[in-house]
């Protein structure tokens, strides 16, 4: 198991963030079988950090992304009704 952990962190970079969520709840259920070693333990630990990080990180930008059309539609809708009165 040590060695997919391992693999795994090499290609996080260029994941989607349904597929580092997918390995996070992975990592998650190894690690709560107890079946993992105390250095598979470790590393499926800061795995599941840095997919955490990730996760979270692509979730503010998508919060980011949502506020920013919120505040142009909302913009826009004011400023249509305005003109229509």
């Amino acid at each position: 198991m040590h060695m997919g952990i391992e693999m795994a962190a090499k290609t996080g970079k260029t994941q989607s963030f349904e597929a580092a969520l997918s390995e996070l709840e992975q990592v998650v259920a190894d690690m709560e079988s107890g079946k993992l070693a105390l250095e598979d333990s470790l590393a499926a630990y800061k795995r599941g950090a840095e997919l955490l990080a990730q996760c979270r990180s692509r979730l503010d930008d998508a919060q980011q992304q949502v506020r920013v059309l919120e505040e142009g539609v909302l913009k826009d809708f004011s400023a249509s009704n305005g003109q229509g009165e």
